[in-house]
């Protein structure tokens, strides 16, 4: 029997957080508490109040629980089990499934896991193609690094991540691991439907921690997940692409713990904590000798306002940010990429090479010039501008729309095709449009196609 093991009596409730009192050994920080009928309510330790109270927070709904009831200490943290076995299957923050396909077999480890010691860590810089044009050309992911999604509600965060689970299995045969994080039980249902219609599901881990559980299980998701990772990593030696949707449902489950902890909350509301807290899931997603976890994660933005400390925390963390933009998205212009806000710190000469450099810096200024005239095209219309301008204008406009693709995802919705386009291709058709070698096309034309081949297929 292990010596933190022991017997309790619960002292208080209030709502998730649960006060214990021990009279012998005092369970560890986050040693799991089991309580109520059949031990189905969990709470993890998380303060010593004194030499025999602890307070912890309740990863199960409370109900039935009273002062008095007997309380057992487990003397382990949460873990979750890890294995092969996990492919294709649907879990919840206990690794119980969820999928109604029978119990699962294997190891467990403890979701409390140290980060890889920076001496361990790979430091060299390596591109991850998605088939994107948007992503792959203006703002290319790191592997082993993390990217962000950024957009407010009902912009396309989750359909972007769909189309990137679907594309990386396709093209790296590794793993994906999907950590829904305060999800909706609609879209997690969704997603599910969308990954076996799509034949990705048996490379493809789901962690659920859905919006209508216990802040406590929405908070120790993402950690769950990470492990499930982990072993895929170290132990099976694997890439593994780990999307996270949503990491503000993450902050926002610390500060409903916070606040139900009696924290004070810092600035808008926020918990104390909240750069720790981020850090430690961030931290462990990196690159090692036997392979790199590779996550991409939507970031719901309040209201908007990217100067929120939600998402001004999350930004120093990431690689590459790709931000969604509503106005992007309201014009029909899908993906809705920002193309001049979104940008990744691997866009320099010696990671991606000189010619995509060249290229992705013409857009921008392209891009930019475009945005400036808007004003000028509002005010007395494009005649008014320069010839030379007015040539930036229309080149401006159908970069604006080559970048647009179909979504193998979307397929039942728009009826086009999907496609997954190289970045060779991409770069190629951006230097075709920057040269005007389509200048006689149409502006509607570049929209929803995969290369630029598919324009002169269309003249013949």
């Amino acid at each position: 029997m292990n010596e933190h093991t022991g017997a309790g009596i619960v002292e208080s409730v209030r709502g998730s957080v649960v006060d214990t009192f021990f009279p012998d050994n005092l369970p560890s920080i986050y040693h799991v508490l089991r309580t109520g009928d059949d031990d189905s309510i969990v709470i993890e330790v998380l303060t010593h109040l004194n030499e025999h109270l602890v307070r912890g927070v309740a990863l199960t709904p409370t109900q039935g629980l009273a002062r008095g009831s007997r309380v057992t200490n487990t003397g382990h943290t949460i873990d979750v089990p890890v294995g092969k076995n996990l492919l294709g299957r649907v879990i919840n923050v206990f690794g119980e499934p969820i999928d109604y396909k029978g119990a699962i077999e294997g190891d467990r480890r403890s979701i409390h896991q140290k980060t890889i010691p920076l001496s361990e860590q790979l430091t060299a810089s390596e591109i991850f193609t998605t088939g994107i044009k948007a992503i792959d050309v203006l703002a290319p992911l790191e592997r082993g690094g993390k990217a962000g999604l950024f957009g407010g509600a009902g912009v396309g965060k989750t359909v972007l991540i769909t189309e990137m689970i679907n594309n990386t299995v396709k093209a790296y045969q590794g793993v994906s691991i999907f950590c829904g994080v305060g999800e909706r039980c609609r879209e997690g249902e969704e997603l599910y439907r969308d990954m076996l219609d799509a034949g990705v599901l048996d490379n493809t881990v789901m962690v659920f921690g859905q919006m209508n559980e216990p802040p406590g299980a929405r908070f120790r998701v993402g950690h769950a997940a990470l492990t499930i990772a982990e072993y895929f990593r170290d132990d099976m030696r694997q890439d593994v692409l780990l999307m996270m949707d949503n990491i503000f449902r993450f902050i926002q489950a610390g500060s409903e713990v916070s606040g139900l902890m009696g924290q004070i909350p810092s600035r808008l509301g926020y918990q104390p904590t909240l750069s720790t807290e981020l850090a430690e899931l961030e931290e462990r997603i990196c690159n090692t000798a036997n392979g790199a976890i590779t996550s991409i994660q939507a970031v719901y933005v309040p209201a908007d306002d990217f100067t929120d400390p939600s998402a001004v925390h999350t930004f120093g963390h990431l690689s590459a940010s790709i931000v969604l933009s509503r106005k992007r998205a309201s014009e029909g212009l899908y993906p809705a990429v920002d193309l001049l806000q979104s940008g990744s710190k691997m866009l320099i000469p010696h990671v991606v090479g000189e010619k995509h450099y060249r290229i992705a810096q013409e857009i921008r200024k392209t891009l930019n010039i475009y945005e400036d005239l808007k004003d000028i095209i509002a005010m007395l219309g494009i005649n008014e501008l320069s010839r030379e301008d007015q040539r930036i204008v229309y080149r401006a406009r159908r970069l604006e729309r080559f970048f647009t693709q179909p979504f193998f995802t979307t397929e039942q919705f728009t009826g086009l095709k999907g496609k997954m386009v190289s970045l060779e291709d991409a770069l190629r058709g951006c230097e075709c449009i920057l040269n005007d070698e389509f200048a006689d096309q149409p502006e509607a034309n570049f929209c929803m196609i995969g290369t630029i081949d598919e324009l002169k297929s269309d003249e013949l």
